[in-house]
């Protein structure tokens, strides 16, 4: 028996003045709540039951290590039933990671409506333009961009975006459009220093997949900040399709050699735990999966 269960033996005895009353309460043999309880005096070297044959009392250490197995035992029941209720109840506190963009435009939206639904939930969100180590810094649950390496988490496919390059309607009318990504070399260019998946601008033709490096006559430190200089007509940038989508819509910018894209790139909710996971990340998985998977930007 492990220590806990030798204090419930303990406890039991105490309690019903009798090794056999508390081998029935607990329906355990006599000989093995007797072995339990002499365990528990020889690892503690102390005597904590008077035996005769009209049955137990406890001794003067028996009294105060009672009093603390009750206090203990209690504790214990109550930790157990906390855990228990976190995996069936929906209640605590979730961290989520994402890229800062995808985070902004299409995460924080499901977060707000998943706090609506959840009374019992709060949220702290990382956006960061760096892969988030969820062990180390403690993540629930991760909406990746990119092909996922092998490892033991639980990850759901819930959509895909493009690798696109992209112009505001009058550079275009000034430059006319590429037909061809060597037609970048003449044409001014907008770079984003921080996204690592659009460091090199990799396009195919033929099957033959090929990186330029177009000299970028505006280089800012975030897409955000890229993608509103090429509204405004500074050049062509090379972003994410998502990171764009409204503003393609609304006819403020427009793809160019879409003929030349690379394969999309998965988008996957991802978590550790499998079907073992807490309550408050089970119910967020579903709704971001549920979400995801009919968001426009990432089809």
């Amino acid at each position: 028996m492990d220590r806990f269960q030798e204090m419930q033996v303990f406890q039991a005895v105490a309690e019903e003045q009798s090794f056999n009353r508390a081998a029935r309460r607990l329906a355990l043999s006599a000989p093995s709540v007797t072995r339990a309880v002499a365990a528990l005096e020889k690892r503690l070297g102390a005597k904590l039951l008077h035996r005769t044959t009209r049955g137990v009392r406890l001794t003067e250490p028996g009294e105060h290590f009672l009093g603390d197995c009750r206090r203990i035992l209690a504790d214990l029941e109550v930790s157990e039933g906390a855990a228990a209720a976190d995996q069936s109840q929906a209640r605590g506190t979730l961290s989520i990671t994402a890229s800062v963009l995808f985070g902004d435009l299409v995460v924080t939206p499901l977060l707000v409506d998943f706090l609506a639904r959840e009374p019992g939930i709060t949220i702290r969100a990382i956006f960061a333009d760096r892969i988030v180590s969820m062990v180390d810094e403690g993540i629930d649950v991760a909406i990746r961009i990119g092909n996922l390496p092998d490892s033991g988490l639980s990850a759901k496919r819930v959509g895909h975006v493009r690798r696109v390059v992209c112009a505001a309607p009058s550079l275009l009318a000034i430059h006319g459009r590429p037909v061809h990504p060597q037609d970048l070399l003449r044409l001014p260019i907008v770079a984003a220093s921080s996204s690592t998946l659009l460091a090199d601008w990799r396009f195919q033709d033929e099957g033959r997949e090929y990186t330029m490096r177009p000299a970028a006559r505006l280089v800012v430190s975030s897409n955000r900040a890229a993608i509103e200089a090429a509204r405004i007509g500074a050049g062509l940038t090379r972003v994410l399709s998502y990171q764009i989508d409204a503003l393609v819509s609304a006819g403020e910018l427009e793809c160019v050699l879409e003929d030349f894209a690379l394969e999309p790139l998965p988008v996957h909710v991802v978590h550790s735990g499998g079907r073992k996971a807490p309550a408050k990340v089970r119910a967020f998985v579903d709704h971001c999966v549920d979400a995801l998977r009919h968001h426009p930007a990432i089809h």
